[in-house]
């Protein structure tokens, strides 16, 4: 496939890059962060994990930056409606566009390193706000806890929401 993907086709490839749909460790992702110069990142960052409210913390934290007058980055998964939903920037939804100059900006930096579809999308956020010159990311944990994709980034603010008896370990 080209670099010329729409956003349904760069989202359908990136299902495909790794044989597992969770492969938890920063290892992968943290060399193609490296090639990207994503770390550490110019602004600050606050890192929402646990079970449940994750995603209301997330969204309150990027609400309380903009009353602020800070430029925000929100990163958020899973998606409801739109994979657009996960990244947004002042509260709006990043473009298609921007979405797909970030994968293919990544595709080539990744060269022989396998990414899982979180990780991708990881990497994308972060590109998408270094563009965006944001002064405050907030990341939601996905799945992978300590080992996750959002974990890369050394957070100047971590908030732990409650967790389930299933997630202890």
């Amino acid at each position: 496939m080209s670099a010329g993907r729409t956003l349904p086709e760069w989202l359908a490839y990136q299902e495909t890059l790794h044989p597992r749909s969770i492969d938890l460790g920063l290892e992968r992702v943290r060399v193609v962060a490296g090639r990207l110069a994503l770390l550490p990142p110019a602004g600050r960052t606050a890192i929402v994990g646990g079970t449940n409210g994750k995603g209301s913390t997330a969204s309150i934290l990027a609400a309380l930056g903009q009353a602020h007058g800070l430029r925000v980055g929100l990163f958020t998964s899973p998606h409801l409606l739109r994979y657009q939903e996960r990244i947004c920037v002042d509260g709006e939804e990043v473009s298609d566009a921007a979405l797909c100059a970030a994968f293919a900006e990544i595709e080539a930096a990744r060269g022989a390193e396998s990414l899982t579809y979180f990780e991708f999308n990881t990497l994308a956020a972060l590109l998408v706000f270094r563009a965006a010159g944001v002064g405050l990311m907030v990341l939601e944990v996905g799945l992978g806890g300590r080992l996750d994709a959002t974990n890369l980034v050394d957070a100047d603010v971590a908030v732990l929401c409650s967790v389930a008896m299933d997630h202890r370990d």
